[in-house]
């Protein structure tokens, strides 16, 4: 590794000064640079713990010349257009999840990037933790038989009112915020040609015409079905089971695991269940690591597509590649056809909300 990246974090979602900054600054392959809000008190009280530029503006951090990349972790609204505007400024790109809400756009932005030489990265945490990459040898070698199906589910209880993730206008809904985790996760296991059999999204009572539920029906090719859950007003839920012929494989905290725990996963087979040990390990700070060397090299870092079902534990040979994103994006796409939505309707009228 050369010299630290320096990144400018466009916005102070919470996502961003909870755990991005953190593992920016802690990480030795990366450096802090500069903070922007559109709110110059609150880009000075985020950047005072990291002693970093805090930055008035987004376009102004985007101009800076020290910045080398930049995270954008704006609402889902938002980011077409300023992932847009820091390629177009010269820099590289890790993105909150989803990168966009039309699969079309997001195959605009990836081929950007690849003209101007840049990395855009679409920040989806949780293919860092060497758990899945512990299922996948497991489901090579065959451990439950042929895999019949796939059931996901991601979701967290109420949000407050007033939160981004309830504003239609800037890309809120269940879909976006955490039916992403379960659909990536089929993404991640199922492969390509994935299709929507079925999908229903339900909005919340209070008028906004935001979804805060949403159940999804999923076949592959060779029919195997999956089955997505999510939602933004439940009891929390975060796990994937794979059933096959012979067994299954259940992965609890499978989408949020802290750093500091070993993971566990359940195999059953038969009238047997033994338990598989992953060491612990921090997703986010896995993230930065990649997204660093992938810079560095000034170039895609593995294989597209490639998940790396044989590599040991540990490695980051994971599903980050832009194929992995745009099937992620396609199958999104095919979540809002299939619930009866119009992907061109998704928003709603421009929004007061605040954000920063």
């Amino acid at each position: 590794m050369r010299d630290p990246v320096r990144i400018g974090v466009l916005g102070c979602a919470d996502i961003a000064r909870r755990r991005m900054l953190p593992a920016l600054a802690a990480a030795g392959d990366t450096v802090l640079a500069a903070v922007a809000s559109r709110d110059a008190g609150k880009a000075a009280r985020t950047a005072l713990p990291y002693g970093c530029r805090a930055v008035a503006g987004y376009a102004p951090l985007l101009a800076l010349p020290e910045v080398e990349a930049v995270y954008v972790p704006l609402p889902v609204a938002l980011h077409a257009e300023w992932v847009e505007a820091a390629l177009l400024a010269g820099k590289h790109v890790l993105a909150e999840k989803p990168l966009t809400t039309d699969p079309d756009r997001s195959r605009q932005l990836f081929a950007l990037a690849r003209a101007r030489g840049l990395v855009l990265r679409e920040n989806v945490m949780f293919v860092h933790h060497p758990q899945h990459a512990a299922v996948l040898r497991l489901l090579a070698d065959g451990a439950i038989g042929e895999l019949r199906s796939f059931h996901a589910s991601f979701a967290v209880p109420r949000r407050p009112d007033g939160d981004i993730r309830l504003d239609p206008a800037l890309g809120g809904g269940a879909l976006w915020d955490v039916g992403v985790y379960p659909v990536r996760a089929a993404v991640h296991f199922l492969g390509a040609g994935l299709r929507v059999a079925g999908a229903v999204l339900t909005e919340g009572r209070d008028g906004r015409g935001v979804n805060i539920a949403g159940s999804v029906l999923v076949r592959t090719p060779d029919g195997v079905g999956a089955h997505l859950d999510f939602g933004l007003d439940h009891a929390y839920r975060s796990s994937y089971e794979l059933r096959g012929s012979e067994g299954r494989i259940t992965v609890d905290h499978a989408f949020t695991p802290p750093a500091d725990r070993p993971a566990v996963l359940r195999l059953d087979r038969g009238t047997t269940t033994r338990e598989v040990g992953v060491g612990a390990h921090d997703q986010v700070a896995a993230t930065v690591r990649a997204f660093a060397r992938a810079v560095r090299a000034a170039a895609p870092d593995g294989p597209s597509g490639t998940a790396g079902p044989t590599a040991p534990a540990g490695m980051d040979t994971v599903d980050r590649s832009e194929e992995a994103s745009l099937r992620q994006a396609d199958l999104l796409a095919d979540v809002l056809c299939g619930a009866g939505r119009d992907l061109a309707r998704t928003f709603a009228p421009p929004s007061t909300t605040e954000y920063s």
